[in-house]
């Protein structure tokens, strides 16, 4: 097995924060077969989204490119499924290929998965129970917990062939409404601690981050919460009450995805071939879990950014953690400098391959970022952009509606904030108008300028061109 060229299986959930997995210090649960990954592969501390929503994420990961060239800026703009990608690379180098679960990127003609062998997805979101699959042979229920019936198809069809491959193994779990299967409802029945933010004021954000609606206090719905909250709550018992019930739902959801990593992971050892297998895990995003009141994603801040990722190649890949700045768009290079196949030079991102063999890597500076959605019926988070070094992050509101009609988004002003992630790294503190900080924020916005420039995305008109200090 030694001389062939390592299998590809990517595991890929839907939400799962980073700190709901206890490879990365969770307080709320553990996770014994992600971390097993980790344990003897890499896991990745400063992995991030470069737009933390579903479907561009997935775009990104994808076709190695930001939201801005693969034309997934937001949840209602479908994917050209025909553009290059990782995938369709391996496949024109004879691998076979595999995309079961949740796709996510639009149905119907153009938009449904391309340059797979075999395909088999949800449709849109899905269901977490009886889901309905659609494949070139059409639609059909089939009857189960859906992320038993994702693994399940996707390792009959791992065992149809030796030949090398790649699948795609995408969970809907753990997508909102959170429903749990019977195997694990007993799961979490004790007080889930809070996160330390939980009762964060917004007290130096700007109005763009106080106007989000995903606050648990009072976003959360009835199917969310599977029932109303017991009457004669005060506003803050009630907040307790509806955390609890999120959480015991999500981390319900979790501990079923975490049993099939187990059982793919068991699935290769029992096949003599997970030496030989780039074995992946990550989520498409980070999510807020309480952090700041809130749940859901979109946000720059640092729960809703940060993606988990870890991965095992044990014939190649020493154990290790690795602290450089990575991001989705970089995989999609990394999958394939692994394999051997040339990455298509419309490919932005760049190849984190050397930090795994102890090969001459020069870090980033920092990340970009754009959130594209502007939302004004339902999450009410704002269209914004920013840049992320080590220590410091830069955010800028343009408060736009780009996309989504009816939005009146238009009367709010542009914003800016400021963190200082080494003295402030629950980024509670604004400091954007701090003087003391003066020289960072202008060296950050001609940062942040400098790399729209070098990806092609065009800084939004209200941006004055920055002075270099």
């Amino acid at each position: 097995m030694s001389g062939r060229r390592p299998d590809i299986v990517m595991i890929l959930t839907d939400d799962h924060a980073a700190h709901a997995i206890s490879a990365y210090g969770s307080k709320v649960n553990t996770t014994p077969r992600i971390d097993e990954i980790a344990r003897l592969g890499r896991r990745f501390d400063n992995c991030f989204a470069t737009n933390s929503l579903c479907s561009p994420s997935r775009a990104s990961i994808l076709t190695g490119t930001y939201s801005h060239i693969n034309g997934v800026t937001t949840l209602v703009t479908p994917i050209d499924a025909a553009q290059p990608s990782f995938v369709s690379a391996l496949r024109a180098a004879g691998y076979r290929t595999a995309m079961v679960g949740k796709w996510h990127m639009g149905d119907g003609p153009g938009h449904d998965p391309q340059h797979f062998d075999y395909w088999d997805v949800l449709i849109g979101q899905g269901e977490y129970v009886d889901p309905v699959f659609l494949s070139e042979s059409g639609r059909r229920v089939v009857e189960g917990y859906t992320t038993d019936i994702i693994t399940d198809l996707a390792l009959d069809w791992i065992s149809s062939s030796d030949a090398p491959y790649c699948v795609l193994i995408y969970h809907k779990a753990p997508h909102r409404p959170w429903v749990p299967s019977p195997a694990h409802e007993h799961l979490f029945t004790d007080p889930i601690p809070l996160p330390p933010t939980f009762d964060d004021d917004y007290s130096t954000r700007t109005s763009s981050a106080r106007r989000a609606a995903m606050r648990i206090a009072e976003h959360l719905t009835l199917e969310d919460l599977k029932g109303p909250p017991p009457e004669g709550l005060t506003y803050e018992e009630e907040a307790l009450w509806k955390y609890q019930r999120f959480m015991e739902d999500y981390l319900r959801c979790v501990a079923s995805v975490d049993d099939n990593v187990g059982r793919v992971t068991d699935f290769l050892r029992a096949r003599g071939t997970f030496d030989d297998t780039l074995l992946m895990y990550a989520s498409d995003q980070g999510f807020f879990l309480g952090d700041h009141g809130w749940f859901d994603k979109r946000f720059m801040y640092e729960e809703s950014l940060r993606m988990p990722l870890v991965l095992s190649y044990p014939r190649r890949v020493a154990p290790g953690v690795v602290d450089e700045m990575v991001t989705n768009v970089d995989w999609a290079q990394t999958i394939l400098e692994a394999t051997g196949v040339e990455a298509h030079p419309r490919m932005q991102g760049r190849s984190f391959w050397p930090l795994l063999t102890g090969d001459s890597f020069q870090p980033a500076d920092g990340i970009y970022y754009r959130y594209w959605e502007h939302d004004d019926v339902f999450h009410k988070a704002p269209a914004h952009y920013g840049y992320r070094t080590a220590r410091y992050k830069l955010i800028y509101f343009y408060n736009d509606g780009l996309d989504l009609p009816g939005t009146g988004w238009g009367t709010y002003p542009p914003e800016w904030e400021l963190y200082d992630l080494r003295e402030d790294p629950a980024e509670l503190h604004n400091v954007y108008d701090d003087p003391a900080y003066a020289t960072v924020r202008a060296e950050l916005t001609v940062a942040m300028w400098n790399e729209q420039a070098r990806l092609g995305d065009q800084p939004h008109p209200s941006q004055p061109r920055p002075v270099t200090p």
